[in-house]
C-alpha cells in the first residue's frame, strides 16, 4: 500500500532532503488534504515538534479530521499522545522519546522500556507506531542528528513487546529520489512479527509494489511533491 505523506513546517506542507535542505513548500494544505482523500493512511509529521521549535497543532487537527492519519513529531509524553488521538489521529509515531542516549550498551540496551510500557498501557499497543529511522547502519535520532551504538534490527527486536507497527526509514536515501534499500527494509521486517512500514527514497511504482508483495506499506514523499510519481 502507498502512504503519503505531509510534513509541517512553519505552517507550510514541506519536503526536506536529507532532513534539512528545502526542497518543496506549498501553502495549500487544503489541496494536499483533497488529493490524499481517497487513501485509507495518511502521515503526517509536525516538524517543528519534531525539532522542538514549536508546534503546528492548529494544521494537525484540520489534517486529522479530514484523513485517516497516523501522526509524528515530537511525541515525548503520553500526555502528548493522547492529545493527537484526541484531535483524530488513528495512531501515534514515536521515535526519539523511545531511546536513551546516555546509555551506549549494545542489542537494545538504550530503550526506554518505563517509557515505552506506559505509552503502551495509556493508549493502546495497536495505536503506537515505533519510528527506527537508520544512518550508516545505525538508528539515527534528534533529527538523524544523534546515532545510537544499535543496528535497526536490534531496535525492533527490543521495541516489538510495545508497538504494533514500526516506521523503519533508510535515511540514507531519504529525500534524494534515487531508489530505497530493499534488503535493509527486509532484513527489519523479517526481524519483527509486528507490521513494517518503509520510507526513505521509495519513488517508483516498482519499488511500492515489491514492498506490497512482502506485506510493507511504502511511505512516499518527495516522489509525489516532485510529480515523479503518479497518483492520479
Amino acid at each position: 500500500m502507498l502512504i503519503p505523506s505531509i510534513d509541517l513546517k512553519g505552517g507550510k506542507v514541506v519536503q526536506l532532503v536529507q532532513g534539512e535542505k528545502l526542497a518543496m513548500e506549498s501553502s495549500d494544505l487544503n489541496g494536499w488534504i483533497e488529493r490524499f482523500a481517497k487513501f485509507p493512511k495518511v502521515q503526517l509529521i509536525d516538524l517543528d515538534a519534531a525539532m522542538g521549535i514549536g508546534t503546528n497543532d492548529a494544521l494537525v487537527r484540520q489534517v486529522a479530521a479530514r484523513l485517516p492519519c497516523r501522526v509524528g513529531g515530537g511525541v515525548r509524553s503520553v500526555g502528548r499522545a493522547q492529545d493527537l488521538l484526541d484531535a483524530g489521529a488513528q495512531a501515534v509515531i514515536v521515535g526519539s522519546a523511545f531511546f536513551d542516549i546516555r546509555r551506549s550498551d549494545e542489542e537494545g540496551g538504550v530503550i526506554k522500556h518505563d517509557f515505552a510500557r506506559a505509552l503502551m498501557e495509556a493508549v493502546g499497543v495497536e495505536r503506537v507506531i515505533g519510528a527506527v529511522d537508520s544512518k550508516g547502519g545505525r538508528v539515527v535520532i534528534h533529527g538523524w542528528k544523534t546515532t545510537l551504538p544499535v543496528t535497526a534490527v536490534q531496535a525492533v527486536q527490543a521495541l516489538e513487546p510495545y508497538c504494533r507497527e514500526f516506521l523503519y526509514t533508510h535515511v540514507d536515501k531519504e529525500g534524494l529520489m534515487q531508489g530505497t534499500d530493499l534488503d535493509a527494509i527486509r532484513a527489519v521486517a523479517a526481524a519483527t512479527s509486528s507490521k513494517v512500514t518503509a520510507a526513505g527514497g521509495i519513488t517508483t511504482r516498482h519499488e511500492i509494489d515489491a514492498l506490497d508483495a512482502l506485506g510493507i506499506d511504502a511511505v512516499v514523499g518527495m516522489a509525489i511533491y516532485t510529480g515523479l510519481l503518479d497518483i492520479s
